[in-house]
This record gives structure tokens, sequence and C-alpha cells, in this order.
């Protein structure tokens, strides 16, 4: 296997793992709050196909190209989609107290669906190509570090990805630090642990799984928004996120619920993801054994921590349980 072949395997690896660590790290803020959501591969197709709305409507609009322009515009549609999503969520587990299961199983369902439906009215309106493509959005999503050139094969293997990839990295460090390190933290985490004693201690329960499931929810809709402008470049296709965000859900199991610890876990998911895509004579039943990989992975991960039972690294004692103030 030549050295070109190992760098460009290195690449695409990194490049899915910002997809994985985003939905993952928006996951595991979300979970830190006591809510188990379900909805994050919704959320994620939410906030892609809002992208693609933003997209859609700035090519359409005349205006000349801007790079800088056309990444604001798309980030911002992808910011709302997945909020409004997230709220969704949030008023029916926190507020109305429903199952959260069912509730994330069904705005899965609900966001898968309706991007579908969304992407196909807007494969339609592009002038008789039938493929929702913006070469030039996704140009700018993957514009590297200018000096990358310049740095030989270790500029190829750490900076020559778009801007998301870091963006990605800083978000899953920031959010680390913040859960395990400030005060902001320690009562999230507390709200996760045991709600009626974070609750009896003044701290208010509703407004930190609100805030912590809608920017969980918010940063896992940037997940979506990196694989369509990044990795896919900007190329929208039915049913392109489902199989992402349940990785990304299964991540966060992986990663032992630390947003930092998610890093190194969405890289090796990233590579067992497209290792088939660089192995020789691979056939379709091979590649669909290799699908499986992350999963089984995270099996094994999930049996030996069980095994040794150590407190951190068990997720959140409330996990997907509604608190009723009243019961405490």
């Amino acid at each position: 296997m030549s050295i070109e072949i190992i760098i460009a395997f290195i690449q695409q690896s990194i490049r899915l793992s910002s997809t994985l660590l985003l939905g993952s790290t928006g996951e595991i803020i979300t979970e830190k709050s006591g809510n188990l959501n379900l909805g994050t591969p919704g959320i994620m197709a939410c906030g892609a196909i809002s992208g693609i709305i933003g997209a859609f409507f700035y090519t359409k609009s005349g205006l000349p190209f801007n790079p800088f322009i056309s990444i604001l515009l798309t980030f911002i549609c992808c910011v709302l989609g997945s909020l409004i999503a997230s709220l969704i969520y949030c008023f029916l587990t926190i507020t109305l107290k429903t199952n959260q299961n069912v509730t994330g199983l069904v705005l899965t369902t609900f966001g898968v669906g309706m991007s579908n439906f969304i992407g196909s009215l807007i494969n339609g309106q592009m002038g008789g190509t039938g493929i929702a493509a913006f070469p030039e959005i996704g140009k700018a999503y993957r514009t590297t570090l200018p000096f990358a050139d310049d740095l030989g094969i270790f500029g190829d293997i750490f900076f020559s990805y778009g801007f998301m990839t870091y963006l990605s990295i800083i978000i899953a460090v920031v959010s680390g630090i913040v859960i395990s390190k400030t005060h902001i933290g320690l009562n999230l985490r507390a709200v996760g642990e045991n709600p009626a004693t974070a609750d009896a201690a003044g701290i208010n329960v509703t407004r930190y799984k609100y805030v912590a499931t809608c920017i969980g929810g918010v940063i896992s809709g940037l997940g979506g928004l990196c694989y369509v402008m990044d990795f896919a470049t900007a190329n929208w296709q039915n049913n392109i996120l489902d199989q992402f965000g349940w990785l990304s859900v299964a991540l966060v199991i992986f990663a032992l619920w630390k947003p930092i610890m998610a890093i190194l876990g969405s890289v090796i998911f990233g590579a067992l993801y497209v290792v088939g895509s660089f192995l020789p004579n691979i056939t379709t039943k091979d590649q669909k054994l290799l699908d499986i990989l992350p999963y089984l992975v995270t099996i094994i991960v999930l049996v030996i921590t069980s095994m040794r039972k150590k407190r951190e690294h068990q997720p959140p004692e409330s996990l997907g349980l509604s608190y009723f103030r009243e019961e405490r």
C-alpha cells in the first residue's frame, strides 16, 4: 500500500470523524442533563437540510457568490433548524413529561422524513439536474489552511481540512472542560445524576435540562451540516445521515460520556467506516460486515466498562427518566 493511499485513508477518516464528533458531543451534553435523546439522527438531518435550504435560496438569489456569506448563511440556517427540533423534544419530554425513548424515536422518524421530503423538493427545483448540489459552497467549506501544502506529509495529515474539522475538536475540548472543571458543569452533572437533590440545592432543573438539550441538539445539528457540506461536498441525497446519527449515539457509550475521549473515538469510528473503500477486491457483502464494526466495538466497550463497575464510566443515574418535582 502506497503512502498516498495511507494519507488518503487518514484524511477520509478524519473528515468523517468531524461529523461523528459533533453528533456525539451534542448527545453527551444532552445526556449529562439526564435526557436521553434518541432523536439525534433526526436532529442531524434537520440541521443538514436547513443548511441545504439556506444554500438553495442563496444560490437562487442571484447575488454574487461570496464564500464567507454562503458559510454564514448555511451555518445560521443549520443552527435554527436543529434548535427548533431540539425545542420540540424539550417541550415534549421536559414540560409534558413524555417518554424520552419514544419521543426521541419519533423525532428521528420525523426529522429524517421531513428532510427527505424537503430535499426531494429542492432536487426538483435544481434546473433540470434533479440533484441538490452546491459545489461552490462545498468548496468554501473544504478550504484548507493556506500553509498546509508547505508542510508535506505533516500538513496533509493535520492541516488539510475545512474549518468544521477544527471547530468540532474545539467544541469537544471546551465541552469537556466546562462539564468537568466549571461550576456550571457541576450543576449540570448534579441535574443528570439526581435532579431532586439538585432542585433542593437551588438549581433550576428545568432550565438546565432545556439549555443543555438545546445546546447539545444544535451541536449535533452542526454534525449533519458538516457531513453534507464538507464530507459530501454540498450534495444532498435522501437518507444521507441515518447511519451517522446512530453511530454518534453509539460513540457516546464508547467515549464513556466524555467529550474529549470522543475525539479519539470519532477517528476510530471514522476509520472503521471508510476502511472498506481502501481495501482491494472488497465485495458488497464484505462492506456490510465492515459497517457493523463500530457497533461491535461499542458493545465490547460497554461490556468491559460494565464489568469494571467504575462510577465514572457509567451514564448519569437519572438518564432517560422524567423529573416530577412534586415527588421529591
